[in-house]
């Protein structure tokens, strides 16, 4: 099992900024996997946010062009997410992961919460 570890989630206001974090550090193979992240918002189901292929090809869900970043570091083994201009539909958990073929790896989350 490889361990993921979010950080970076809380409150902000409308408008503000969050830089999330996730490390592997047991992982071997890091820069094998597609890395990025997901949400929940509270009473709905998962949501795509970004994604870095091994080749280093990233996506972005169409709710979040413009308004994120996302990084990776295969020697630190370490996936960033830079949202800025974030609105209260943005609030929910936040989750890493790590993805190869037929296998998904997700971290426990990190909470963001967005007032108005």
């Amino acid at each position: 099992q490889v361990q993921l570890v979010e950080s970076g989630g809380g409150s902000v206001q409308r408008g503000g900024s969050l830089r999330l974090s996730c490390v592997v550090p047991d992982s071997h193979e890091f820069h094998m996997y597609d890395v990025g992240w997901s949400r929940q918002p509270p009473g709905k189901g998962p949501e795509s946010v970004a994604e870095i292929t091994t080749g280093g090809l990233i996506s972005y869900a169409d709710s979040w062009k413009g308004r994120c970043t996302i990084s990776r570091n295969n020697a630190k083994k370490t996936v960033d997410l830079q949202m800025n201009g974030l609105t209260p539909e943005d609030t929910a958990t936040y989750f890493c992961f790590l993805r190869t073929i037929g296998t998904l790896y997700r971290g426990q989350g990190t909470r963001v919460t967005v007032s108005s």
